[in-house]
């Protein structure tokens, strides 16, 4: 379950949690396993081609379900393990310890906690607030992600948009208060945009009027 992106400071590290609720390996696999589902539509007509083959081929209806459904499973079970594998990614949070002035850092995936690193291997923090407001008279209301950019030594972690409603200011100025005696940099970006005004279907539009004028003759 996603969260706010924020600090929380323990008896001996601050973590910037990312996101929270039940996790490791057990938890990826039966989370993944319902979205592997789309894994076989998605790569439908490559199976349906087969079938098709062995149709003309003249081969029996029971063997093509056979076959058709055995390719199908595999393809599920192919899609289950790609998508654990990728979940298993995720970072869920980052640690900084000590907690007053951090010397070192780990990053905790869905997986489990990397090794610890020193804090100066963490180089930039990039946060990105996209906030994308209703247009006149949309009921609906303003949507605000946050994304964040880990910029290492050996390579950048990116994180995805993640839902936010806080201040990312308030988080700005946390991270650079933790961070900034290390050097590290903390960069915060925002962004607005107007949701986009739904065009009305003009052919649809057109059609009824056409239609009405022709019933009125």
């Amino acid at each position: 379950m996603a969260t706010d992106p924020l600090l929380r400071q323990g008896p001996d590290s601050t973590d910037l949690v990312l996101s929270v609720g039940p996790a490791g390996p057990t938890w990826n696999a039966l989370t993944s396993a319902g979205p592997a589902l789309f894994t076989p539509l998605v790569l439908g007509v490559p199976t349906l081609l087969v079938a098709f083959c062995m149709v003309l081929a003249g081969v029996r209806a029971s063997t093509v379900f056979v076959v058709v459904g055995v390719i199908a499973g595999l393809e599920y079970l192919l899609g289950w393990l790609a998508l654990a594998l990728s979940r298993a990614r995720d970072i869920l949070r980052v640690e900084f310890a000590p907690a007053g002035v951090p010397a070192s850092l780990r990053l905790v995936r869905a997986a489990g906690p990397d090794d610890w690193l020193p804090v100066k291997t963490l180089r930039e923090v990039q946060l990105t607030h996209k906030v994308v407001e209703p247009y006149q008279g949309d009921y609906k209301p303003a949507v605000s992600t946050l994304a964040l950019e880990l910029v290492l030594r050996g390579g950048r972690e990116r994180l995805a948009p993640l839902p936010f409603v806080g201040d990312p200011q308030r988080l700005a100025d946390a991270l650079k208060a933790l961070l900034g005696p290390a050097g590290v940099v903390v960069e915060l970006r925002t962004e607005r945009s107007t949701r986009d005004r739904p065009q009305p279907n003009s052919s649809w539009t057109s059609g009824g009027s056409a239609s009405a004028g022709s019933g009125g003759g």
